[in-house]
């Protein structure tokens, strides 16, 4: 076999019905019309793990608000670089949604995404001044200059009136605000990409399937193992190439490839757990994505929210994630996962990443010991008149954060991780945040890692048809506007009705 070619049989399996799955699919089946791809999902439903809108952590992920993603230096400066990377790599995806939609590729565009501003919001002295700085340093990038800035409570109460109603007079408070702000259903975008792709025949999708083994053969092409859960066979599927995409699972999958790149990776699991308001006269007051400030030794993940989603067509507010721990990979998981998952290659990382990590542990066990009423205390910070009454505890999606190998024995990795085969014929995704957000950008490398003679020769070059951001580095303030213009105008761009078929087929695939 050619070595990091596209094979001859065009044998293709995705596993995980998630968002990088559904975004790798579409964009091979535009590079490569010909491939025969086939989607394994061990629920039987699609999008039901990390991508589902009430697993997902954030639906924001576009860098305006997120605090965690510009650190401060000792020196008091505001890091950027973090924040720019995420923000560019949304206007990436929002420009590839954008050219679906155009090309009909999507429908019903207002069933994921809704226009929904960004806020930061902070109180004290030292943390307004660190929201301040950070203000002035990232406004100097295109991609953050329409960032409005208000120490003024009364700007503030207009922007998010929950926030501000019966706050402390005399407190200092500011808050950042991204009008061009959006919510993001990930699950919903990722079900509207699946079947159009199976509908148009593009795609086999099996959903309820398991993938119980996988193994490298000698003419390099791999066999996979797979179970349909519901008749109970088995039977196996030859690929040329796999792609890993089943969220925690997927250090699991890549340890039974016994790929050498996935040798020293381990996997530390965190769930989640929101605050869900049942009120609707609340939830109607408060239209925005409000993060604040995380708590010492906090995951990215558990970064506090008040938080507007789209959810099945309901306008919804959540408050959260609170962090806790369970040895599961996935949320309908098992609690074998986590020791499952050891091998004699990761345990020395592991051990290591869990002993440089103790504030995050204390802050775990501080988390899983908190009652309903430390959680309204903790949303009384944002939203002082919050009723206990008016809300109601439901549990969020799991998460399995990076531990790789280091010089110091392991680190654990706060991020995405693509890891892949030397030959191009396997890869898996491993990580969270900030993840469904960046799909697009995570699964373009991707295919340029695992693909790089096509990529370079002619996939680039489609690639920057459909998105022409892709690769360019002259972009401009006048470049973004016009960007955020074109996807504000992605409601109207699309049919509002899908024929009765694609409806009743489409209701069997949502959980």
């Amino acid at each position: 076999m050619r070595k990091n070619s596209v094979p001859e049989t065009q044998e293709v399996v995705l596993i995980g019905a998630g968002i990088m799955s559904a975004t790798l699919a579409v964009l091979l089946k535009k590079l490569y019309p010909t491939l025969a791809i086939t989607v394994y999902e061990k629920l039987d439903v699609i999008s039901g793990e990390s991508s589902n809108a009430m697993n997902n952590a954030g639906t924001g992920h576009a860098g305006f608000c997120e605090l965690n993603y510009t650190p401060q230096n000792e020196d008091g400066s505001i890091d950027i670089k973090k924040a720019i990377d995420v923000a560019s790599s949304f206007e990436l995806s929002r420009e590839f949604w954008s050219y679906l939609i155009k090309n009909n590729l999507i429908d019903n565009a207002e069933d994921f995404i809704s226009a929904t501003p960004h806020l930061s919001f902070v109180w004290g002295k030292d943390d307004v001044n660190f929201l301040r700085t950070r203000w002035e340093t990232i406004t100097t990038h295109p991609l953050f200059k329409d960032m409005e800035y208000s120490e003024d409570p009364e700007q503030i109460a207009k922007w998010i009136p929950l926030v501000m109603k019966d706050r402390k007079p005399g407190e200092p408070v500011a808050a950042t605000r991204m009008e061009s702000g959006t919510d993001v259903n990930y699950g919903e975008l990722t079900r509207k990409i699946l079947l159009n792709l199976m509908f148009n025949n593009d795609i086999e999708l099996h959903i309820a399937h398991e993938i119980k083994d996988l193994a490298k053969q000698t003419d390099g092409s791999w066999e996979l193992k797979v179970k349909n859960l519901t008749t109970k066979k088995k039977f196996t599927k030859k690929a040329n190439f796999v792609f890993i995409g089943a969220g925690g699972k997927a250090i699991t999958l890549l340890e039974k490839s016994n790929i050498k790149e996935a040798k020293g990776y381990g996997g530390f699991p965190v769930s989640g757990e929101w605050l869900v308001c049942n009120n609707p006269e609340v939830v109607e007051q408060h239209q925005a994505k409000v993060y604040g400030k995380a708590k010492i030794g906090a995951p990215p993940m558990s970064v506090p929210h008040l938080d507007t989603r789209r959810i099945n067509g309901k306008t919804t507010l959540l408050f959260g994630p609170f962090a806790g721990f369970s040895t599961k990979f996935l949320k309908n998981g098992s609690y074998w996962d986590f020791m499952g998952s050891m091998r004699k290659d990761n345990i020395i990382p592991m051990i290591s990443a869990g002993a440089h990590n103790v504030p995050l542990t204390k802050y775990l066990i501080d988390q899983v010991r908190q009652s309903k009423e430390d959680k309204i205390a903790t949303l009384r910070d944002y939203f002082p008149d919050a009723k206990a009454e008016d809300w109601d505890e439901e549990l969020a999606g799991q998460r399995v954060q990076v531990i790789q190998k280091d010089g110091k024995g392991g680190a654990l990795k706060f991020g995405t991780e693509i890891v892949c085969a030397q030959d191009g014929s396997i890869a898996g995704l491993l990580g969270a945040s900030p993840g469904a957000s960046t799909a697009v950008s995570i699964m373009i490398g991707l295919i340029q890692r695992c693909f790089p003679e096509q990529f370079d020769s002619e996939w680039k070059t489609k690639i920057q048809d459909m998105i022409p951001s892709y690769g360019r580095t002259d972009l401009d303030e006048a470049h973004y506007l016009n960007s955020r213009q074109n996807t504000a105008k992605i409601l109207s761009l699309i049919p509002k009705t899908l024929n009765t078929q694609h409806k009743e087929v489409a209701s069997s695939y949502v959980s």
